[in-house]
């Protein structure tokens, strides 16, 4: 099996090369990497095809292929949705700049675990933690939420408790849905809730994985536009679980926040 790693980049020359490394060191070479950049201005594009040439050379490692395109785009949601149209691999995982695998064993397990349970069904969804890294990649904490024993899509309702880049699925089933773009910042919610809902209609499996698979960049475009997030998100949940729940369940996030703050628990 093969996994398609999409990364989007706009200018992440100081970023890029920490999640290229992540991804040169797996022990599976069973791997597609498309690099979809928004034209940068830095050096984006000349550590990109830096990185393409290596792995180019590499005589035995032949089915870990890299692809660059450039061009100007409509936002992170618009070069995702590209970059999806363009994957091949059985599974894609959304790696952006900043972001990497957690481990060079990850992807490994993860092929084996989906080839234990036999090809005619491959689970729609493998997920896991993550882990939170500042802007020069060393370890914050773990990630707040806590991926459940058993994800549905009815899950998101307590918050987005799988981090996008944790969450790797199906292409067959992810590009019949495409990210929208009606939402800038919150549009990767949205997709895996959807994602989850035509898992369930297909009867495949959402696996657990037990594994961090990402750590995280936590000054990312949802960190940045936190207040826009926020409501983005409300309106996202309002869409699949109704206002009413929706209403309710963030009287209980308030509640559920200044818990933590006094009593301690989980950090990211």
């Amino acid at each position: 099996m093969t996994f398609s790693i999409i990364t989007i980049t706009f200018n992440a020359a100081q970023a890029l090369p920490r999640t290229l490394a992540s991804v040169e060191r797996q022990d599976f070479t069973g791997i597609e990497h498309l690099i979809i950049d928004g034209a940068s201005t830095d050096d984006t594009v000349d550590i990109a095809t830096a990185y393409k040439e290596r792995i180019e050379k590499r005589a035995t490692d032949n089915i870990y292929k890299v692809e660059i395109s450039s061009e100007p785009d409509k936002g992170i949601y618009d070069a995702m949705n590209k970059g999806l149209q363009r994957a091949t691999g059985d599974y894609v995982i959304f790696l952006n700049a900043g972001d990497c695998l957690h481990d060079s064993h990850q992807l490994s397990l993860c092929a084996q675990m989906v080839e234990e349970t036999g090809e005619s069904k491959w689970p729609a969804v493998i997920y896991g933690d993550t882990d939170l890294i500042d802007n020069d990649g060393y370890y914050i904490g773990k990630r707040q939420h806590t991926p459940p024993e058993h994800l549905t899509w009815k899950s998101f309702k307590q918050g987005m408790l799988v981090c996008h880049q944790s969450f790797y699925t199906l292409r067959s089933l992810a590009q019949q849905i495409p990210f929208d773009l009606h939402y800038r910042h919150s549009a990767d919610v949205d997709w895996c809730i959807r994602v989850m809902k035509q898992a369930e209609a297909e009867g495949r499996e959402l696996l657990n994985s037990h594994l961090t698979l990402a750590d995280y960049q936590q000054e990312g475009n949802t960190t940045r536009n936190h207040r826009d997030s926020l409501w983005e998100r409300f309106d996202v949940m309002s869409r699949h679980y109704g206002k009413a729940t929706t209403i309710a369940m963030h009287i209980w996030f308030v509640f559920r926040g200044a818990w933590r703050k006094i009593f301690g628990g989980r950090k990211g």
